[in-house]
């Protein structure tokens, strides 16, 4: 059975339950499906990303102060469903340059490709706004990839689908459970 990563959304509506109380529910059932209870002792293990701990740190970090008093039960939250990161490495780094060369490819401005560009050129020669993608989004695509992960979000991806192929499985858990 496959290993699920989720997407800092993900974990974030199922964290605020009482506000996405509809998302929250719709999580906690994937997650009962999978691994047969909500503490993750089945087959199936449900991981963070190192990206979410970047992604978390600097949500907390950018907030008022007075919106910083749930921090710690967040990251309780977090850490106590998945206590140990998922990481990136060369492998996954691989998978990450392979999937934005290809959205170079396919969604690049035509007059930057096939320029044979130096490094100092390849710095950020496309924007993320050009792919149509998030950059963290990537990053994470790249490690569900690496791990032969699910990768479990609400965001569409779709140009990461559109060059990732049938290899990217992406779901969607704040929909219902279909049975």
């Amino acid at each position: 059975m496959a290993d699920y990563l989720l997407d800092t959304n993900i974990w974030s509506f199922w964290f605020n339950g009482e506000k996405y109380a509809e998302y929250a529910a719709n999580i906690q059932a994937h997650i009962q499906a999978i691994t047969g209870d909500p503490k993750h002792t089945g087959s199936a293990h449900v991981l963070a990303s190192i990206i979410t701990w970047g992604e978390i740190e600097y949500g907390y970090t950018a907030m008022k102060l007075k919106e910083r008093s749930r921090e710690a039960q967040f990251r309780a939250f977090v850490a106590g469903q998945s206590p140990l990161p998922l990481l990136i490495d060369k492998h996954t780094a691989v998978q990450y340059g392979q999937l934005r060369a290809r959205l170079f490819e396919k969604y690049g401005p035509k007059e930057m490709k096939g320029k044979g560009l130096r490094p100092e050129q390849l710095i950020d020669p496309v924007s993320s706004l050009h792919l149509q993608i998030q950059e963290n989004d990537l990053w994470m695509a790249a490690q569900a990839l690496r791990y032969g992960m699910i990768l479990v979000s609400d965001d569409k991806m779709r140009a990461i689908k559109a060059v990732a192929g049938q290899s990217l499985q992406v779901q969607n858990w704040t929909v219902p459970l279909k049975v």
